[in-house]
């Protein structure tokens, strides 16, 4: 029997990944997640369970539900929640509830950032990670904090899928000259599977993950004029003319602020980040962006 390893966000396109790698490298009986509820509809709770994978419930809000779940478990996953305005607080709950119950060791999944203060467009999102990572250290439990760089599954959420870049052959993002560090979640779910099953030779590290190659979306318009063969343009608009555009497109007003936000962040260079610690983890470089590219564009 090796560690019990538990993976939260387990529905999710990242913990589910986690999952799907950490069955081919060691035993079901050593595998847990977390739910939020089990109900019929639950395709991936009916799945693990048919697996022979232990399925908990439990919810980031409820600390007796996460005190449950937890017990008995050596390796926590730890994927961060979506509630931006309550994070912090959700994740104290996990943090707390995984100390009481004597969870050995936690595997949190942050994000990178260069810009801590107050004015950076990722602010809300900077200071609950710095929050929970800060409580994870504070907890006396052994620990790993992942940095995410970009997933580059952001990029169909920022461009929108092939038959809108047919249409408008242009990429369309004020994000100027800036460039990120994407790597697919596929890559970052291996590296998560390979520290999970290994926890103790990453014990008490803070590892940055971004990709191996820094982009501009300038270059993702040239990378898309190969894959769909027609040339592509990138236009960066100022961000007033970006918001009053997509007001005309009738683009709801909070995926417009998103837009706006990863936009502005990645203009600023706030993913502009630069670290070999992702290649360490998985033995090569990451996934390159035109491949990724080509197979979710083709």
């Amino acid at each position: 029997m090796g560690n019990r390893i538990l993976v939260t966000g387990s529905t999710g396109s990242l913990g589910s990944k986690v999952i799907n790698l950490l069955k081919e490298k060691t035993e079901v009986e050593n595998l847990t997640v977390l739910v939020r509820e089990r109900d019929d509809k639950n395709e991936f709770a009916k799945q693990y369970t048919k697996e022979g994978i232990e399925v908990k419930i439990g919810n980031y809000a409820d600390l007796e539900s996460l005190e449950n779940a937890f017990k008995g478990i050596d390796v926590l996953y730890f994927v961060s929640g979506a509630d931006e305005n309550q994070r912090a607080i959700l994740h104290k709950n996990v943090v707390d509830a995984a100390k009481k119950v004597d969870v050995k060791h936690i595997v949190y999944t942050s994000s990178v950032w260069n810009d801590e203060s107050a004015a950076s467009p990722l602010a809300n999102l900077v200071d609950s990670h710095l929050q929970t990572e800060n409580a994870i250290k504070a907890s006396g439990m052994n620990y790993t904090i992942l940095k995410h760089n970009l997933y580059a599954e952001v990029i169909a959420m920022l461009i929108g899928d092939k038959s809108q870049l047919l249409k408008t052959k242009t990429i369309y993002l004020p994000t100027a000259n800036g460039s990120a560090s994407f790597a697919p979640k596929q890559d970052l779910a291996e590296a998560a599977a390979i520290i999970l099953l290994s926890p103790s030779a990453y014990t008490n590290k803070v590892l940055e993950l971004s990709g191996s190659e820094r982009t501009t979306f300038s270059e993702i318009a040239e990378i898309f004029s190969k894959i769909v063969e027609e040339p592509i343009q990138y236009v960066s608009p100022e961000i007033t003319e970006f918001k009053t555009t997509m007001n005309k497109f009738g683009l709801p007003n909070h995926i417009i602020e998103i837009l706006c936000k990863f936009s502005i962040a990645i203009a600023n260079g706030e993913f502009d980040r630069q670290s070999n610690d992702l290649e360490t983890v998985l033995g090569r470089k990451t996934t390159p962006l035109s491949e990724y590219l080509m197979l979710t564009y083709k």
